[in-house]
């Protein structure tokens, strides 16, 4: 039960966290100022919004003493009905705001994002599609503002990719992006379908969100690096020069590569970057899948198997099976009109972790 206590608790340790952050061995080290800002900002709206139901809840329990008085005039009265009316609205969603505020925030969601799309069935159809979702999502990244690079591309016969893998780089990549990974169905007629018959291909998305060095040890003599002759655009270099790198982790089988830059060693660092982000997601899918419980508070499992979505080009629709979500605006969606696809995924997600946290 919240109480002022509660609020005045809260106040005190947003106070010991300003003294925190003022320490030389604080502010000097920029991993410990990011933690202690986001405690920061997690407590200071919570403490916010537990003031807001505390103000709520006690002029509720003035306007019912008022009209429990049977000596308040009639005046008085009337004014105390009209206020309870008003908080009786109100305090409801200052509730559900104070409920999403107890939700502690994820550490995660600020981070930047390695996301791949390769080519699932459907031959050249499938390759056309991967590039399509590529040309969707950038076109949304360069909306937001938000910087992407390719680290590596395999590109099929037909235009499309088999495989493309690239950075993004913004404000809350991960949060925004992390509901994205699955298996995307399209279905629709191919240019080099004669007979006018809608064709099914799908293609899978990973998001893998980017970590640091001391998120998880990756042993040196665990590794296998290889170069070769980078493949595909970029001019006479690419075709001259061992730049691009490929990296085996031993243990796990993990391989990576990239071909992007024209530096071995730039390569080798984005491929590192690449590396880390893999094995820290399956160690993360791996404890998801321990604890059924934490699983159900998602939006989905995120695993590269789940179809996710549905890309209809004749009915010009989207539909989102997780959360029954159905445009019909897929030429807009396309062009990296995706807004409203992402705030629906994150309030529902959002409407699970209310839930839960409630029961608990």
């Amino acid at each position: 039960m919240i109480d002022h206590t509660y609020l005045e608790q809260l106040q005190s340790k947003l106070g010991e966290l300003e003294q925190r952050m003022s320490l030389p061995a604080v502010s000097a080290d920029p991993r410990k100022m990011q933690e202690c800002m986001r405690e920061y900002s997690h407590l200071k709206n919570l403490a916010a919004c537990a003031e807001k139901v505390l103000v709520l809840a006690d002029a509720k329990a003035e306007s019912e003493a008022i009209l429990a008085d049977a000596d308040s005039d009639a005046e008085l009265r009337e004014m105390a009905e009209m206020e309870l009316a008003d908080i009786e609205e109100s305090l409801p969603q200052a509730e559900r705001d104070m409920t999403i505020s107890l939700i502690p925030p994820d550490p995660t969601d600020s981070r930047n994002v390695i996301m791949e799309i390769r080519a699932g069935t459907g031959g050249d159809e499938a390759g056309l599609f991967c590039g399509d979702l590529y040309r969707m999502y950038t076109r949304y990244f360069d909306v937001k503002g938000w910087r992407h690079k390719v680290l590596d591309v395999s590109p099929s016969e037909s235009g499309g990719y088999k495989e493309v893998s690239f950075s993004v780089e913004g404000e809350n990549v991960y949060k925004t992006l992390k509901h994205e990974g699955g298996t995307h169905r399209v279905q629709r007629v191919p240019q080099t379908e004669t007979q006018g018959r809608v064709h099914t291909s799908a293609a899978t998305v990973a998001v893998l969100a980017e970590v640091e060095d001391v998120d998880i040890e990756i042993k040196t003599e665990d590794l296998r690096i290889d170069t070769y002759r980078a493949q595909g655009a970029g001019g006479q270099h690419v075709n001259t020069t061992d730049s691009a790198i490929r990296i085996t982790h031993v243990p796990t089988g993990t391989v990576v590569q990239c071909q992007d830059e024209r530096s071995q060693h730039k390569n080798k660092a984005a491929a590192m970057k690449m590396l880390r982000a893999r094995i820290y997601d399956e160690q993360q899918r791996k404890a998801a899948a321990e604890q059924a419980s934490e699983r159900k508070s998602m939006v989905g499992s995120g695993d590269r198997s789940e179809k996710i979505r549905t890309y209809n080009y004749p009915q010009n629709r989207l539909t989102d099976h997780r959360i029954n979500l159905t445009l019909y605006k897929l030429d807009r969606v396309m062009e990296g009109a995706l807004e409203e696809i992402f705030t629906a995924l994150h309030e529902h997600d959002v409407e699970q972790r209310v839930k839960q946290q409630m029961e608990s």
